[in-house]
């Protein structure tokens, strides 16, 4: 699953940058200007989505990713001391 969202990712920079070429040479022309300027937000909100397609959810958020990780080794630590875990978490809320 992971390829083809890569895959879908890598087709759609493609797009994405053909779609702000058209972009540039419409801003080029005075006159179409002001159709240029909105086709250059939609590619740069194509690239922003082909990115988020390509890269791992890890690589985009990595403090959520962290965050998760440090959840878990708190779970298994705790579980590791089934003897003290009720002081420790009656210590952990009268600090918050």
């Amino acid at each position: 699953m992971r390829i083809l969202a890569a895959l879908a990712g890598a087709v759609l920079w493609i797009l994405a940058g053909l779609v702000g070429l058209v972009g540039v040479l419409l801003c080029v022309t005075l006159v179409l200007l002001p159709l240029g300027i909105p086709v250059l937000m939609l590619a740069r909100r194509l690239f922003r989505f082909a990115m988020t397609l390509m890269l791992p959810r890890e690589v985009r958020h990595p403090v959520d990713a962290l965050g998760r990780s440090a959840e878990r080794a708190g779970k298994k630590a705790g579980k590791a001391l089934p003897g003290r875990k009720r002081s420790f978490l009656g210590r952990r809320r009268g600090l918050v």
